[in-house]
């Protein structure tokens, strides 16, 4: 059954990939992006492929007039995707930039997330919930501690919602991509360099970027999409599925692994 799907930071990655590959399988898409630069371009590339079932619109989750209007329009599924990262050592890393991770990766989601299903229970609508994890919310490495801490709490709010919302009919995914290279961890890490001071803090520039550099060298920072954006055109729309989605299978491997060892890692 075709659905009619919300997306949140469509403006390009896996979300503008997976919007307009829903909307080619014949589900109708509402692609939002959350700066208004974002728009025509990925307007205009959705017209120059003759599809005319994905319409793209604004929506930063930092407006509330922005979150109100979506709040109000009619779709089944609601798949939150936007997000941003900060990296660097978290016994350094500026609080203030901590707060706004959590605002943008936590706390703007789950308003809009409540206003949502709170109109679903109203109306007895059976929709679905979606948040775009990672692989980062099973498990925690240095220097990426921030942002994957956001991802943590996604993972804890999305079971509690599991169970919540169940009785109402309504579903909620996680989808766990691993380390795909779409740009957007490359940025991340880019991001510690703007606070990262060698006449301030103990972290060494030049030692961290280093690590990340040997990091985005390896295959398992280099992965192609494709396969993660495969994935969610099918995960989004589907009523049936797991709860948590992790590609590819070499790292949910991993994590399942090292959720084990956790029970017998020592200080």
């Amino acid at each position: 059954m075709p659905k009619t799907i919300l997306i949140t930071g469509a403006g390009s990655g896996f979300g503008e990939a997976a919007a307009i590959g829903m909307a080619q399988r014949g589900h109708r898409v509402i692609a939002t992006c959350q700066v208004s630069p974002q728009v025509m371009p990925l307007r205009k590339k959705v017209s120059e492929l003759g599809i005319d079932n994905l319409r793209v619109e604004r929506l930063d989750l930092t407006d509330p007039y922005d979150v109100a209007q979506a709040q109000s329009w009619d779709f089944d599924v609601l798949w939150n995707n936007a997000g941003i990262g900060e990296s660097g050592p978290v016994w350094e890393i500026p609080i203030d930039l901590v707060r706004r991770n959590y605002e943008i990766n936590v706390f703007l989601p789950l308003v809009l997330t409540q206003g949502v299903v709170k109109k679903w229970v109203a109306a007895r609508k059976k929709g679905k919930v979606v948040f775009t994890s990672s692989m980062g919310g099973l498990f925690t490495p240095a220097n990426w501690g921030t942002y994957v801490s956001t991802k943590h709490a996604l993972e804890a709010i999305a079971e509690a919602l599991q169970q919540e919302l169940r009785p109402h009919g309504i579903k909620v995914q996680t989808i766990n991509p691993g380390a795909y290279f779409t740009g957007y961890n490359e940025t991340m890490a880019d991001n510690a360099f703007r606070w990262l001071d060698d006449d301030v803090n103990f972290t060494k520039r030049a030692a961290l970027r280093r690590g990340f550099d040997e990091f985005f060298a390896t295959p398992e920072g280099r992965m192609d999409p494709q396969e993660m954006i495969d994935l969610m055109i099918e995960v989004v729309p589907s009523d049936t599925g797991k709860f948590r989605n992790v590609l590819p299978k070499k790292i949910e491997d991993m994590l399942k692994a090292h959720q084990l060892a956790a029970w017998e890692n020592e200080i």
